[in-house]
């Protein structure tokens, strides 16, 4: 297989199914299998265009009739943390957090359960065993880091983890493929909140220009959240444009 292959991947379409996040809608996603030396490379360009990664292939809504689902990033440089924000920054300021290899532990597994028990108990990830989390963590052909975050251990050492993300390291910022936390901690409140705060503080540092959300529907209450990150910029006819 030469290289143009890599450059110009194949393109295929999945069968309609229900929505997961419209009722009484259907989704069909498009995607490409991410491979050889170019698979950095091409993720970060068709992640510029609304794809989005998981495992080792890149995909995007390609609905009839329907296009609720748009790509979000954060432009780190322009971004000001509002009042609740700086509240968050300073109630888990005490966090340590690490950049690990994508190597799935049973630790992150077992928060990752308590998680989705919590937050997601009927999505389509509940049904998710242990190997499917090691391969979402483990089966990446890009550059890719878990960050966790972990309270202070009295003594030093390791302690408590109580939050995760698996993040992808592009050219032009950061791409937060799916984060997850630990539910149940009163003093805890706004985890997944200060975890996209901590990336984007994080990108700035490092004059990354982006901070890649995924997809919000502004129809869909959950995904509400994604435009609370002033300036939040939408994908719209193929151009990023301020949300308003």
């Amino acid at each position: 297989m030469t290289d143009q292959s890599y450059r110009f991947p194949r393109f295929f379409v999945t069968a309609p199914t229900a929505c997961p996040y419209l009722p009484g809608r259907t989704e069909r996603k498009v995607f490409a299998e991410l491979k050889g030396d170019d698979a950095q490379t091409m993720a970060e360009a068709l992640g510029r265009i609304g794809f989005r990664r998981s495992q080792n292939v890149v995909y995007r809504p390609s609905c009839d009739g329907c296009q609720a689902c748009v790509s979000v990033r954060v432009p780190t440089a322009a971004f000001r943390p509002n009042r609740s924000q700086r509240r968050l920054i300073a109630r888990h300021a005490d966090l340590e957090v690490h950049a690990c290899e994508p190597w799935a532990t049973e630790e992150q597994w077992r928060l990752m359960r308590r998680y989705l028990a919590a937050r997601h108990p009927g999505g389509g990830m509940a049904a998710m065993d242990a190997h499917d989390f090691a391969d979402m963590i483990e089966q990446s052909p890009i550059d890719t880091v878990v960050v966790e975050y972990r309270e202070p251990a009295p003594g030093g050492g390791m302690g408590r983890l109580v939050g995760c993300c698996l993040t992808d390291k592009q050219s032009d910022g950061l791409s937060m493929i799916y984060s997850f936390y630990d539910p149940d901690i009163a003093e805890r409140q706004g985890l997944g909140s200060y975890i996209i705060l901590d990336h984007i503080t994080r990108a700035a540092r490092a004059g990354l220009p982006h901070v890649y959300l995924g997809y919000w529907i502004s129809e869909c209450n959950r995904m509400a959240y994604k435009t609370k990150f002033r300036p939040v910029e939408a994908l719209i006819g193929g151009v990023w444009r301020d949300v308003p």
